[in-house]
């Protein structure tokens, strides 16, 4: 990393050091005017907890300075939290595209997904047009009815749902206009956590906008069986297939929330040798 991207104005820095203590690689150090500089910029991981955390603004990243970015703003936990408890898989969506507004917020969004180690190697692939759905749609659901009748292994894994899907249902894509594949870095140090994390965060973020969106577990199962459908997701040969989401205007809306089971909880006061 070269220095130039962590700039302090020194007119602004008031000496604090929060930056210096927040640093989980203490690569940030005073120097002789109380002033903080990196030091160590080969350990930085690029997380912008200095940039940040500074009260005044005084820190410039990667040329990016306190202006350009968005104060913190105090969150109702109580919608937060009805979001949560709201959030339904949507299987009945509208036959049309998501506007290109809304399209774009998701796909901005995902820049700031956490990842583990803060290596940021995620690969999305976006289906944003319905006819490119449908086209991949047909193209999958074809291939499986194919492989079902002739691959005992996936026909097996399918289960109940094989005779479902050798009658041309969509039991796969339930009929949804959009798809999101995250794939990652095979030498990430959470490669597929990382993708599970994007997903749950793309999803709470799709339901605040009014979209539905529905987890698509039978394409992870379907990718392991046929590999090269990689290619035409254009899944980096580097990458590793993570999860995959459906999501699009939904034609069902639901008034209220579910009422689910206690969780098991377990609340651990001392360690009993």
């Amino acid at each position: 990393m070269n220095n130039k991207k962590f700039v302090v104005d020194k007119s602004k820095c008031i000496h604090c050091g929060l930056c210096i203590q927040d640093c989980i690689e203490y690569a940030i150090e005073f120097d002789s005017n109380r002033i903080p500089q990196m030091t160590a910029p080969d350990a930085c991981i690029n997380c912008e907890h200095c940039f940040a955390i500074c009260p005044t603004g005084a820190i410039t990243y990667d040329n990016n300075k306190a202006t350009s970015s968005e104060t913190i703003n105090k969150h109702n936990p109580d919608t937060i939290l009805n979001l949560i408890k709201s959030r339904r898989s949507d299987r009945k969506y509208k036959n049309e595209n998501v506007n290109k507004e809304t399209m774009l917020k998701l796909k901005d969004m995902l820049k700031w997904v956490p990842t583990g180690c803060n290596f940021h190697s995620l690969h999305f692939t976006f289906i944003e047009d319905i006819e490119v759905m449908n086209d991949f749609r047909n193209i999958v659901n074809e291939r499986l009815k194919k492989e079902l009748s002739e691959n005992k292994a996936l026909s097996d894994k399918f289960g109940a749902f094989k005779d479902i899907l050798l009658r041309g249902e969509d039991l796969i894509f339930r009929n949804a206009p959009h798809l999101l594949v995250v794939s990652n870095d095979k030498k990430a140090p959470c490669t597929q956590e990382d993708g599970i994390i994007a997903l749950s965060y793309f999803e709470l973020y799709a339901q605040s906008l009014g979209l539905g969106t529905c987890w698509c577990g039978f394409m992870k199962t379907i990718i392991n069986a046929i590999p090269e459908f990689c290619d035409y997701l254009e899944i980096p040969k580097e990458n590793e297939f993570c999860y995959a989401m459906l999501f699009g205007n939904k034609s069902v809306n639901y008034t209220r929330t579910t009422i689910p089971n206690d969780v098991n909880i377990r609340s651990i006061n001392k360690y009993d040798k």
